[in-house]
């Protein structure tokens, strides 16, 4: 990997170190979902672990991509535990509607970050970029299967996914103590020609 100017290195390591946080609470997500939804909705068990292998998979790219980018993981891993598995046990309980109206929300908000990330990336970091490259797929397939499933997502539908997605956003923002404005920032700022980061 090139010398990247000091900024956009520290740049880089948010992007693993968040995204390595997100993957960790997907997998805390699809765990408690798949705990309740084997008594009170059998049929979207199947659908939850294979998610769930890919969350695993996803979650060990990131973490293996840390160290050559002097990266580690965030300091608020907590947050992303218990606030996964007990999200992902409350909309579980909710039924099939919960399980994929949480699956959407968060994938639609991951999808975003994500392609902010590729666009940041390609000219910085093509190893990373082609992890994330990969990742997205199974991210966006899994965001598809969710919005397939909602068959009548009414206003307690929509309302659970905008408050998710919130949520999602909030625990980006602690996963680098704010450093994700300045990222964001910057990743904006990749998607004018000509515009300094």
């Amino acid at each position: 990997m090139d010398e990247l100017p000091r900024r956009e290195a520290l740049t880089v390591a948010r992007i693993v170190r968040v995204n390595h946080a997100g993957e960790f609470g997907a997998i805390r997500i699809y765990s408690a979902q798949i705990l309740v939804a084997r008594y009170l909705s059998p049929d979207c068990v199947p659908s939850l672990t294979e998610m769930l292998g890919h969350e695993r998979q996803h979650c060990a790219a990131f973490r293996a991509a840390m160290p050559a980018r002097k990266s580690r993981p965030c300091r608020v891993m907590q947050f992303w535990s218990w606030g996964g598995w007990l999200l992902g046990f409350c909309t579980a309980l909710l039924g099939r509607q919960g399980i994929w109206a949480c699956t959407a929300a968060v994938e639609a908000t991951v999808h975003r970050h994500l392609d902010d990330q590729l666009h940041y990336l390609l000219e910085r970091d093509r190893a990373l970029h082609a992890i994330i490259l990969s990742i997205r797929k199974e991210e966006l397939a899994h965001l598809h299967h969710a919005e397939e499933q909602l068959t009548a997502p009414g206003p307690l539908v929509h309302l659970l996914r905008s408050t998710i997605a919130v949520a999602t956003d909030c625990l980006i923002w602690l996963s680098t103590w704010g450093d994700s404005v300045r990222m964001a920032r910057a990743l904006k700022a990749a998607k004018l020609p000509g515009t300094p980061i």
